[in-house]
């Protein structure tokens, strides 16, 4: 007889109470002689098998069984009984149980009776709003062989190379520099470097700072005030003037290379072919412009669909999502090589993204059930080629998907979104909206 039978024979009672809009506490009570029965068929069935030296297995005296297992058995015997319960209610009166119920004693179960509440969440009823008064702005772009020819300037700079030169330091030169910072003469923490590299007119100093790396040589020594902004981050620094003196040891000329065959080779182009960089360029243009143009969508999207459906979410599946992206945030961390042992990251960090994340989901969830918005096969392969299109051997990169269940996992997920946005997108106000090629890439100036 297994533990799951014998906790069959328990007698029990239950009783279910609403507490918050999510909460629910269902009250039970285990019949005391109902336990110790269960308690004595558990010690039976361990004494078969149960090993003590200077006796065979199966021969032990049972009284020396119980002493040894009595409370184990006693406590798996009260598990079961609080567990079937509980499920038993929960099944009843079809609740959709979110996260894990926690068990709480009762000391007023009564004679021969123990007492335990089980407080638990549930899912929330949602019923998807009408989105039809929504406005959306939908921002399109064409790429053209202008947003070909600014991609190709990031590319060059991001080949930037440096040349040490005698001459005097311009914007984009690099510098390698000393310096130490005095407030009221005496050196501040933080304020002193050796062989500091730094990019003039890169932006990673203060404007003071910055000011007067340009036009310096190697060896040239400096002495300036520099003004901290008042919101600055160390307290004592913050809208105070110091004093820094900088001796320059090493400019190095930025070197841009020219769109040329050796730049083509250098962007994977194994012949040079000019014109053939400027189209692969082209293509994979297009496909970032592609996916930037929609996430901004599918973020005004699910901003819709928290606007028109409030609803409130158990807080055992936002603890449990701030959990989840703390370990991701942990581990992004770990590859990044930063020693985690002093850098405590804590869920509570992620509790509003959190939230939103598991609102989204419920919202989705919801809404792919009622609008039979489900996912087809060849959209989720639609997907898995758009991704491994980037790759050198892409039927490699669709094999390797669909032999991993988790990697395919997410590209279902993706096409799951992608329902739901063009389902708001068909009931929704929507408006095209041109956007500048340099907004939607982020790039400064």
């Amino acid at each position: 007889m297994t533990g799951t039978e014998m906790t069959d024979t328990v007698t029990m009672s239950a009783a279910i109470e609403t507490g918050s809009a999510l909460e629910r506490r269902v009250d039970m009570t285990v019949v005391l002689a109902e336990i110790e029965r269960d308690v004595d068929q558990r010690l039976k069935h361990m004494s078969r098998t149960v090993k003590m030296p200077g006796f065979r297995p199966g021969k032990v005296p049972m009284k020396m069984v119980a002493q040894q297992y009595g409370s184990q058995a006693r406590s798996d015997a009260i598990g079961a009984a609080v567990e079937k319960a509980y499920g038993e209610k929960v099944r009843e009166q079809k609740l959709r149980v979110a996260g894990y119920p926690r068990i709480e004693p009762k000391s007023d179960a009564g004679p021969g009776q123990l007492g335990f509440t089980a407080v638990f969440e549930v899912y929330p009823d949602i019923t998807p709003a009408d989105v039809s008064a929504e406005a959306i702005e939908k921002p399109t772009l064409t790429v053209t062989e202008a947003e070909v020819d600014k991609t190709l300037e990031v590319l060059r700079k991001q080949r930037t190379t440096y040349v040490e030169t005698d001459g005097a330091s311009v914007k984009d030169d690099r510098i390698v520099i000393d310096f130490v910072g005095r407030k009221n003469g005496e050196e501040f923490p933080g304020g002193k470097a050796s062989d500091y590299s730094v990019i003039v007119g890169g932006g990673m100093m203060l404007p003071d700072f910055e000011a007067q790396m340009h036009g310096v040589k190697a060896g040239d020594t400096k002495t300036f005030d520099v003004s901290f902004p008042a919101d600055y981050q160390a307290a004592d620094l913050a809208g105070a003037t110091v004093q820094f003196e900088m001796s320059v040891k090493k400019v190095e000329a930025a070197r841009v290379p020219e769109v040329d065959a050796d730049f083509a080779r250098q962007l994977g182009v194994a012949d040079g072919d000019i014109d053939k960089m400027r189209a692969e360029v082209r293509s994979n243009l297009g496909r970032e412009v592609k996916k930037r143009l929609l996430a901004r969508v599918k973020e005004q999207v699910m901003d819709v669909l928290l606007k028109v459906n409030p609803v409130e979410v158990p807080k055992a599946l936002v603890a449990m999502e701030s959990e989840q992206m703390a370990d991701a945030a942990r581990r992004d961390m770990e590859q990044r090589g930063m020693g985690m042992k002093n850098i405590p990251v804590e869920p509570s960090w992620f509790t509003e993204q959190a939230t939103r994340r598991v609102k989204l989901g419920l919202l989705v969830a919801e809404l792919v059930k009622v609008k039979d918005l489900h996912v087809k096969p060849e959209q989720v392969r639609a997907i898995v080629d758009d991704l491994a299109e980037t790759f050198e051997d892409p039927k490699e990169v669709v094999r390797w998907y669909y032999s991993q269940p988790q990697r395919l996992a997410e590209a279902e997920a993706l096409a799951l979104e992608n329902n739901v946005v063009d389902w708001v997108l068909r009931s929704a106000k929507v408006s095209e909206t041109p956007i500048a090629f340099d907004a939607l890439m982020g790039n400064a100036g």
